[in-house]
């Protein structure tokens, strides 16, 4: 009956319009449609890439092997399953041009095709001529075509020749499009297609030598692609072959993309956190402002159940309006934008109206109205009818009863439940979590403690006026400083939190680089090359340390005769192929933890000495077996000691080593750093160069540039998320500003009476914005420093530096925010006449 009867009490509340409701619906709305925007563009993204996925990896599927060619067994089976077959050859290798007595070099990333390239898709060159006429070169050479951004670098144009190795090519065209470019994944240098054929003379694929294969098919119409993958599998396992089919065509992107899609999600989220604190102080607001009606209601017999019911109706039916607003504004937008965001996108997308991430979206956004409007509507059970004249929710208890206390713990464990299997990053979510718990217990502890301050220094503030009716406002209970603070101080915090974390990974990959990195790398140097190698350096007074290792490639497949992914689940170092090496003394630069290194003229079964930290990561023990498979060998060997490798230092560093012995007769060739003066290092690269010309050096700081470049895009999308987050803060911000305008009229009402000027009225709503605005600033600073090294130090696992210009951003963003929303306020109380105002208090 009382269910009935709160509905229709609700209904007649509702025609009186949205009035004190529309930053209820705004903050709902802009956090649901953020959510739903970024699921929905990772849905068109995703759809893309399944949709296009032949095209994006070249075929139906694909063989993929390190450092050598199919064998003949491989081969066999391929060309029995496939009805095409085409071989791609990928490595990196120096392009050299000679012009006018000085050479040019630029590192470059060579892709060696057959004739049969490519099974799907076109490539698109200019000049549009055939891919077949481009790599048949002209005038006896071979021909090749480059990405336009390395014929720019060299100074070339078509005609020009250049050379790989100790092969020269002409240039013939530059590649416009790369059809199955994305399935590349990420390169060091620009792109250069010639043909395999053309590179026997080149020096670049001797046995040892950095390379993949890539063997891409086309299959019968119908082919179960699940049975030929474990086939596959089965007949080829321990060879180091690595599957792809068009259902994942790029999976490095797809795992990009996802992984990017969840993070921004739970920026989203804080959002919604945001927005809820928004939600929690319209509620009360709109609640004080009815306490006439409530008291009406309980005076003519209404129950604690009907009036709590008629506002959950009431603002839960506000709450699905909000929540389909932004619903509906999540699923435009991206369709709205999808050409200006396909064409900043290197992959196919395909944006349309997803349920999957709208649904999404709207849960997220009916648990956090739930979480944040039970609390303020519960208390209205704890006010008797006779003091609900007398601003009752003021005087009601701070907690609410234990039932609405557990259905808001309920809520919100279904929340961060909910969060964690949509994003699919657990942790993730659990720190975003904690981070928000954390910044709200500080912000509302801060908030606390300020009107304490403010009250506490109203004497000390004596002979400014100005500053002293400021602190007396804020230590007020109807100023709304836990509002402000909160709404505001939450999207500071997330904001700095993005901003220290930005930060804190660009000095992890560039910071101090000219004490800790070397100059290059250089890779490929051939065993009967190390020695002069090494002795062209050893006497350069511009260079101080040389580094230098035997360099394999393997994958570990089994520990302790079992798959090595149901021992050590998705570790990074089982996923695809690892760098390895063998050295007979344990190097000056490596300190042992456990075990003991194999002496000098050992010779017995092989053993592996592992990386302490990732070792523990693995659950591996001293006497733990491994099986790692090297060009198609598989060598089993016993782990019989830990070290420390600091990977941080970008040198040399190998997760695996193992006794000359069990690897020195494998095919391999040799990698080293050099560490030289910078005004020296273009000498020493023409000079090894010149005299190794298959070598390829990698420069450390241009790598490091790409590296940050892609970081440059990733800190754009999570600070574009993180400025929703803020806007809505503002929104809040400006909401309780709003509600507290009746106040300050009746304030600026009394000083005027008493002969205040209003520029001194105007100086102490000022003051108080700025100090509340400081007080927020400081506090979501303190919160997003304390975040951005939780999340560097034991998420990213990088090291930790306070970037201040973010962070005194973040105190200044916080004071002109205030500020803003406050005097936007400020001048229809200065402008109201005290008598009208005063009268109307009577």
């Amino acid at each position: 009956m009382s269910l009935r009867l709160a509905a229709r009490f609700a209904r007649r509340e509702l025609r009186g319009g949205l009035h004190g409701f529309r930053i209820f619906l705004a903050c709902l709305t802009l956090g649901v449609a953020a959510i739903a925007a970024v699921g929905s563009v990772r849905s068109g993204i995703e759809a893309g890439l399944a949709r296009e996925g032949a095209s994006l990896l070249g075929g139906d599927a694909e063989m993929r092997f390190t450092y050598r060619f199919a064998s003949d067994a491989e081969r066999i089976w391929m060309r029995d399953t496939a009805t095409e077959l085409s071989e791609v050859v990928d490595f990196r290798s120096m392009a050299v041009v000679d012009r006018d007595g000085t050479t040019e070099r630029v590192l470059t990333q060579v892709k060696a095709v057959d004739a049969a390239y490519p099974l799907v898709g076109t490539p698109r060159l200019d000049p549009e001529i055939p891919l077949e006429q481009a790599l048949a070169g002209e005038n006896g050479l071979p021909g090749g075509v480059m990405a336009r951004v390395l014929i720019d670098r060299l100074g070339l144009v078509p005609g020009d020749s250049f050379r790989l190795g100790t092969q020269d090519f002409v240039l013939m065209a530059a590649l416009v499009h790369e059809p199955d470019g994305a399935a590349d994944g990420y390169g060091l240098g620009p792109r250069t297609l010639v043909a395999t054929d053309g590179l026997q003379k080149s020096g670049l694929l001797a046995p040892g030598t950095l390379f993949d294969t890539k063997y891409r098919m086309i299959l019968p119409p119908g082919s179960d692609l699940d049975r030929l993958a474990i086939e596959a599998r089965a007949r080829f396992d321990g060879t180091g072959m690595r599957w792809t089919d068009a259902r994942n065509g790029a999976p490095g992107v797809a795992s990009f993309v996802q992984r990017l899609g969840s993070f921004l999600v739970l920026v989203g989220l804080s959002g919604l956190a945001v927005g809820g604190v928004g939600v929690s102080a319209a509620v009360r607001a709109y609640l004080a402002a009815k306490t006439g009606v409530i008291a009406t209601l309980r005076t003519l017999g209404a129950d604690r159940a009907t009036i709590f019911q008629t506002y959950f109706l009431q603002i839960g039916i506000l709450s699905l309006v909000g929540i389909a607003m932004g619903v509906v504004l999540g699923a435009l937008v991206p369709v709205l934008l999808a050409p200006l965001i396909e064409s900043r996108l290197p992959i196919p997308a395909a944006f349309a109206v997803y349920p999957a991430p709208l649904a999404e979206a709207a849960i997220y956004g009916l648990l956090t109205a739930l979480i944040f409007t039970l609390w303020p509507l519960a208390r209205t059970e704890e006010v008797r009818a006779a003091t609900l004249f007398r601003d009752a929710l003021d005087s009601a208890r701070l907690l609410p009863p234990w039932r609405y206390l557990l259905a808001i713990l309920i809520g919100l464990a279904a929340l961060v439940g909910l969060a964690a299997w949509f994003s699919g990053t657990a942790r993730l979510t659990l720190w975003t979590t904690g981070g928000l718990a954390f910044a709200l217990v500080l912000l509302t502890v801060s908030a606390m403690a300020i009107r304490t301050l403010a009250r506490r220094s109203g004497i000390a503030a004596r002979g400014h006026p100005a500053l002293r009716w400021a602190l007396s406002a804020i230590s007020g209970p109807r100023e709304g400083a836990a509002s402000v603070v909160l709404s505001l101080g939450l999207g500071l915090s997330v904001l700095a939190a993005v901003g220290q974390i930005d930060g804190n990974m660009r000095n992890a990959i560039s910071g101090n680089l000219p004490d800790i990195a070397p100059s290059y790398f250089f890779v490929d140097i051939q065993k009967d090359q190390i020695d002069g190698f090494t002795k062209r350096l050893t006497h350069d007074p511009t260079v101080s340390r040389v580094e230098t290792a035997p360099m394999l490639r393997g994958v570990v497949t089994r520990i302790n005769g079992k798959p090595a992914r149901e021992v050590a689940g998705d570790h990074w170092v089982v996923r695809g192929d690892r760098g390895l090496t063998y050295a007979t003394e344990l190097p000056e630069t490596t300190r042992l933890v456990a075990g003991t290194w194999w002496g000098p003229d050992y010779d017995g079964p092989p053993q592996i000495s592992f990386a302490a930290a990732e070792a523990a990561e693995m659950g591996l023990s001293l006497g733990d077996t491994l099986t790692v498979n090297i060009l198609g060998r598989d060598i089993t060997a016993t782990i019989t000691s830990f070290r420390e490798v600091d990977f941080s230092t970008a040198g040399l560093g190998f997760v695996l080593t193992m006794n000359p012995s069990a690897l020195s007769a494998a095919p391999h060739s040799f990698i080293s750093t050099v560490y030289a003066e910078e005004t020296a290092e273009a000498e020493i690269l023409r000079d090894l160069a010149t005299a190794y010309p298959n070598i390829t050096a990698i420069r450390v700081r241009d790598a490091i540039d790409r590296v940050s470049g892609v970081l440059a895009g990733i800190a754009a999308a999570t600070s574009y998320g993180a400025a929703a987050t803020l806007l809505t803060g503002f929104l809040v911000l400006i909401g309780a500003a709003a509600a507290g305008e009746q106040a300050r009229t009746y304030e600026a009402a009394v000083l005027k009476t008493l002969g205040a000027s209003r520029r001194r009225i105007l100086s102490s709503f000022a003051l108080r914005a700025a100090i509340l605005g400081a007080a927020a600033g400081i506090v979501a600073l303190a919160a997003g420093i304390a975040g951005g090294w939780a999340v560097s130090r034991f998420v990213m696992e990088t090291g930790f530096t306070v970037i201040w210009p973010s962070a005194l951003g973040i105190v200044t963003g916080g004071v002109v925010a205030t500020l803003l929303a406050g005097l936007g306020f400020a001048w229809r109380p200065l402008a109201a006449r005290p008598a009208q105002v005063l009268r109307g208090r009577e």
